[in-house]
């Protein structure tokens, strides 16, 4: 007898995993919030966004809504933006979503900006917001040139004459950048911008500041819902 009430509660639990798992995947298909991706800067992991998902959280979104992309940032953000190529089709397949949203900081502009510009990403991509992102450079990545990343970064390189010839804001996709005289990294600060992009001046924000900066997290959260 014990034996088989053993089993039973064993079959019964089975069950039970075997309900929550379908009804998360269906949640998670069925949500009404398009999926959004954050994507760190130089030196920065996934952990950034604690903030950022923490508020985005307490305004609605669910934990399958929010995801962070991790990357090696000593590589070229060519391959870094390749690597998120793969991480959007992971995304779209996990939750049935046909497009993403982007938030990305600091050098993860250029990783973003790479991969809806020349890795035909952009139907793929419903907003793209850019916190502080070094979209055409910094000098000062002058300080890290021994990291390719770097390299590619600093003003008038190859891979920022390449990323930003042509239209800078291309498709559907909408656009957004927030930028500071304060920033104090991406310099010149204006670096930020991108032309046919709906700029937004921060008046005076410092780059790691705009992490935990509630409203400018909020009105990039408004700008997704837009």
């Amino acid at each position: 007898m014990r034996r088989l009430r053993t089993i039973l509660l064993a079959v019964l639990s089975a069950v039970a995993l075997a309900a929550f798992g379908m009804t998360s995947a269906a949640d998670a298909a069925t949500s009404s919030r398009t999926p959004v991706i954050f994507v760190h800067g130089f030196t920065g992991n996934a952990g950034n966004w604690a903030a950022a998902e923490a508020l985005f959280k307490a305004d609605g979104y669910s934990a399958g809504d929010l995801f962070a992309y991790d990357y090696n940032w000593t590589q070229s953000n060519a391959t870094s933006a390749a690597g998120l190529a793969v991480y959007v089709r992971q995304v779209l397949a996990t939750t049935g979503a046909h497009q993403v949203d982007i938030v990305n900081h600091s050098m993860g502009g250029l990783v973003s900006d790479w991969y809806v510009k020349k890795l035909g990403g952009q139907p793929y991509v419903r907003h793209l917001a850019s916190i502080a992102g070094a979209n055409h450079g910094t000098t000062a990545a002058g300080a890290c040139l021994v990291n390719l990343s770097c390299v590619e970064m600093y003003p008038g390189s190859a891979f920022l004459t390449t990323l930003n010839s042509g239209d800078e804001t291309p498709g559907d996709t909408r656009y957004a950048t927030w930028y500071s005289p304060c920033d104090g990294v991406i310099l010149p600060y204006t670096s930020t911008r991108l032309a046919g992009a709906a700029n937004n001046l921060v008046p005076c924000q410092t780059h790691l500041g705009f992490l935990t900066d509630v409203l400018t997290l909020r009105d990039v959260e408004h700008f997704l819902s837009t």
